[in-house]
């Protein structure tokens, strides 16, 4: 016996029948229901214990189930997107004891992983890529003479990226397909973020006929029947909210069918087999709840998205450790200097709270944009909004700045205009695994003309950054971590700023010197202290501090270079190469991210394994002055001859 949502009492027992959707197939439609009670009192009490994605999961139990009760998985090809809505199908599919594992090292991947199962074709970390996706697997069945369903689940905030109207659209043009694609509508990310998309067609709203029409009408009821205008105004809205959507996806080439009940799972297998029957190109409108079945995360989907260890009897209880990371360090910043700078425009894509802007988007309303998953047009909109006078902030995870690395090139550093980046989530994230560790944008940011990227050690000097990066109103990156920082508990001026391209020398000593990027460089200062070595938390990625460099070339031995990026292409190997230019005789090793994808487990453990944090660092130093190899030389040892080619610089 177990306490399920919404205070029902489950008995698990069909549920521990299911190993696979083929096991699925054989129960009778009537206790489907049933099974979906059971299925997501598992998720409740699994997620509860191992922390992960919880209210996303709850809303596609029924779909879950009747996509796999109907289609004959994994023959029919099935892309879930994003991958944190599919714990169910994880369940489905032969997961539901290792689901436990979930997020740790060695266990169940946070997302959908390419080849978990033979269930799983494609890796979905990142949103709004199912229906291209799809759209292949469906191609390549076809042209094979494969006679396959392939199925998308799109949720309704993956729809708010363009890649999946790019993908609808060359769809479009194509014939003899098989491919339904589910849109999960749970009236999180389309009322909020989609804008006029989830209102309809520009087309029809500003056709002459149908404006003159309505115009008419509510200065008729307005005038005459003033009792029923309100309600009538309301009628239509909700109209339009009905049938724009279909015609939009009409229009791009597919039969649109819905909305139903996505909490209705007989109802569902019965759609399912009639869009199965058809063919061709279907798309689905699926209302869910997000949260479904416990009540706390109905009530609060945000907060219960993704969620750490707690009671479900009790809930989420506020972390008092919250106030003190980096992101929420960035929002204190925000709400200061927007309270004297009305031009100051913030923009996350999707990311408000995590990104720590929920107060500030609260308080200045007029100055907040959230675009959805849209990062490109992050960049984009932000350099019309400087263009035109504004200051804008843009505020995006690091995984996710890398679909916009040609907004960074062109709409940011190339033009030159005064916008600040925020870069969340910069090195190792932990849990949420390989898809969403932000490693390389030191590498490809420092590749880039024209732009100044910090890494602050502390909460103190990411307020210093920030301020600095308004100040020189040019393109300015501020680049920080996952987790808490460091605080002196002074307060920071908000004109308070840094001399660009000078690093902070933490302890003086002889031969051997460390140049840390990040708050690695806190916790290697008493180490460094003791052993009578050099540290610097260089602060500035780029401009490089070559003053401080040129003395450590030309007076010691060796020099360790620490930063939380990937090791090809990185800030150690821009150093290495710059000591081979100038003919100095001083060492470089390079502490970084070997060149792998780097799976799940927590930060510090991962920094640990990686010798990344400061244990590691003093250990690869010691093993270098005792002659020895390094074992991590294969992950990122010495450097003897440099495998980049140094960029021109001015000092």
């Amino acid at each position: 016996m177990q306490q399920g949502g919404e205070g029902k009492t489950v008995v698990r027992d069909l549920l521990s029948t299911i190993s696979s959707p083929e096991d699925l197939r054989k129960l009778p439609e009537g206790e489907l229901p049933l099974l979906c009670e059971e299925l997501r009192a598992c998720l409740i009490d699994t997620v509860s214990k191992t922390a992960g994605h919880l209210a996303s999961g709850l809303a596609t139990v029924e779909l879950a189930v009747a996509v796999h009760y109907v289609f004959d998985t994994p023959r029919d090809r099935l892309v879930w997107d994003v991958g944190h809505q599919a714990y169910p199908h994880k369940i489905l599919t032969g997961h539901r004891e290792e689901l436990k594992t979930i997020r740790k090292k060695n266990g169940l991947h946070a997302f959908i992983w390419r080849g978990e199962t033979p269930f799983d074709l494609l890796c979905t970390g990142h949103a709004s890529t199912s229906i291209g996706s799809a759209l292949g697997l469906a191609v390549a069945a076809r042209d094979l003479g494969e006679k396959r369903n392939t199925i998308a689940v799109i949720g309704d905030g993956a729809l708010t990226g363009g890649a999946a109207y790019e993908a609808m659209n060359n769809a479009g043009d194509l014939k003899d397909l098989n491919l339904l694609v589910i849109l999960n509508d749970n009236e999180m990310s389309i009322s909020h973020n989609v804008g006029a998309v989830a209102r309809g067609l520009t087309t029809i709203l500003t056709n002459p006929h149908y404006v003159k029409f309505m115009k008419g009408g509510v200065q008729v009821l307005k005038e005459r029947l003033p009792a029923i205008h309100d309600l009538a105004v309301r009628a239509q809205e909700h109209v339009k909210g009905m049938v724009m959507p279909g015609t939009l996806f009409e229009e791009l080439g597919f039969n649109y069918s819905g909305p139903v009940d996505g909490h209705d799972v007989l109802s569902l297998i019965g759609v399912l087999r009639n869009l199965k029957s058809y063919g061709g190109l279907q798309l689905l409108h699926v209302y869910t709840k997000k949260g479904k079945g416990y009540a706390p995360a109905e009530a609060d989907p945000t907060g219960y998205h993704g969620v750490p260890v707690f009671d479900p009897d009790l809930g989420i209880r506020e972390n008092p450790e919250s106030s003190k990371t980096f992101s929420a360090g960035f929002g204190r910043w925000l709400c200061d200097r927007a309270a004297s700078e009305s031009r100051l425009m913030a923009i996350t894509p999707a990311m408000r709270e995590g990104s720590g802007m929920k107060e500030f988007s609260e308080k200045f309303p007029k100055q907040f944009f959230d675009v959805g998953i849209a990062e490109q047009h992050a960049m984009i909109f932000a350099s019309g909004l400087a263009a035109g006078g504004m200051r804008p902030v843009v505020s995006m995870y690091s995984t996710f700045l890398q679909r916009a690395y040609d907004g960074v090139i062109h709409d940011f550093a190339l033009q030159q205009l005064p916008i600040v980046l925020a870069v969340d989530r910069g090195g190792i994230v932990g849990p949420d695994g390989p898809s969403h560790q932000g490693v390389f944008d030191l590498a490809y940011l420092r590749t880039v003309p024209g732009i100044i990227v910090m890494t602050p050690s502390s909460l103190d000097e990411q307020y210093r950054m920030l301020n600095t990066a308004w100040a020189l109103k040019s393109p300015c990156v501020v680049r920080y971590p996952r987790g808490a920082g460091r605080s002196s508990g002074v307060p920071i001026g908000i004109d308070e700023t840094l001399e660009v391209g000078r690093a902070r020398i933490l302890c003086e000593g002889g031969g051997v010197a460390v140049a840390a990027f990040g708050p690695v460089a806190l916790d290697l200062e008493k180490p460094c202290r003791e052993r009578g070595f050099t540290l610097a938390d260089m602060r500035f990625a780029k401009p490089l501090d070559y003053a401080f460099l040129d003395r450590v070339g030309r007076s010691c031995s060796l020099l360790m270079t620490v930063e939380d990026g990937a090791r090809s292409g990185g800030l150690g190997e821009e150093i290495a190469a710059y000591f081979e230019e100038q003919g100095y005789s001083c060492r470089v090793e390079i502490a970084a991210v070997p060149d792998r994808f780097i799976m799940e487990d927590t930060r510090e453990a991962i920094l640990k394994e990686l010798r990344l944090d400061a244990a590691g660092v003093i250990a690869r130093i010691d093993e270098c002055l005792k002659g020895a190899l390094p074992s991590a030389r294969a992950e990122g040892g010495s450097l003897a001859k440099p495998r980049i080619l140094h960029q021109n610089r001015s000092k």
